[in-house]
């Protein structure tokens, strides 16, 4: 089981240079094609708003255009710089910027979707870019979410396994497993487990520990309990204590009402990873 295809979402910040980067050495790995998705800005004048002066206002978002236009030439640049140097099958592609859905379009014909962390102290973000969440929960398959500060250029040998033994969490599981294979070590960390055969079973983690082995995955089971922090906290404290490089995590929520029913674990984690997380839903 490999990665054959991998997609990345691509945008005008700095860190989208360093993530062009991560998926590339990620290409690598798996000898898979790359492609490069680049949601492309188009700003137009509000039309249909009161009083709207042609000589003011369309200057000003036709130099906006021309903005957005020359960051993606620029960004598409680096893309095929990095890819041509890395001998890498690779395509670009813009997409009009849109809803979150558009992405999740093309997510669903790659194996495994690479997204950047939205910066929390930069509001803005939230208007340019996809959330990954959305797309998580939209496209049908794993989403690998690389936090907005760091530089990660060896990702999964050292895996944290967030273990709920919920759908999600087992998709995530499967959808991971190239990773997982690979990886020099693999804890199943289970957060106030609930014992018997509707919930973890007699040994929280035992039974996804058995899976895994069947795969050649030896892993590791922790069990522990939140004491009153967040969950999304505990986990993320835990992983930064084993000096994980990827948590594998289901996502948790509805798509029609994302941020009001995003789970909480989920919204916690997104908002403080330190390291990359590959989550499904």
């Amino acid at each position: 089981m490999s990665y054959k295809d991998l997609l990345v979402v691509l945008d005008p910040e700095a860190a989208a240079r360093e993530r062009i980067a991560f998926a590339a050495t990620l290409a690598e790995r798996f000898s898979a094609h790359l492609v490069g998705l680049y949601p492309l800005p188009t700003p137009e004048a509000p039309r249909h708003f009161g009083y709207y002066d042609p000589t003011l206002l369309d200057p000003f978002f036709l130099e906006l255009r021309e903005r957005a236009r020359s960051a993606a030439v620029k960004m598409r640049e680096a893309f095929n710089h990095v890819t041509g140097i890395r001998g890498l099958s690779a395509e670009w592609r813009e997409i009009p910027e849109g809803p979150d859905a558009e992405p999740a379009l093309h997510a669903r014909y790659a194996d495994l979707v690479i997204l950047g962390q939205l910066d929390p102290d930069r509001a803005e973000t939230e208007l340019i870019r996809p959330r990954p969440e959305h797309v998580a929960l939209a496209s049908g398959g794993p989403v690998l979410i690389v936090p907005y500060a760091g530089h990660f250029d060896n990702v999964g040998r050292r895996v944290l396994i967030a273990w709920s033994a919920t759908r999600e969490a087992a998709r995530a599981v499967s959808d991971a497993m190239p990773l997982l294979t690979s990886a020099d070590l693999v804890t199943v960390l289970t957060i106030d487990a609930r014992e018997g055969p509707h919930a973890h079973g007699e040994l929280p983690g035992a039974d996804i520990a058995v899976h895994l082995a069947r795969h050649g995955v030896k892993a590791e089971i922790e069990r522990t309990v939140s004491a009153g922090l967040p969950v999304g906290e505990a986990l993320l404290s835990r992983a930064a204590d084993l000096g994980a490089d990827l948590i594998v995590m289901g996502a948790y929520g509805h798509s029609r009402v994302r941020e009001m029913l995003l789970g909480g674990a989920t919204r916690s984690v997104l908002r403080s990873m330190t390291v990359p997380v590959l989550m499904s839903h």
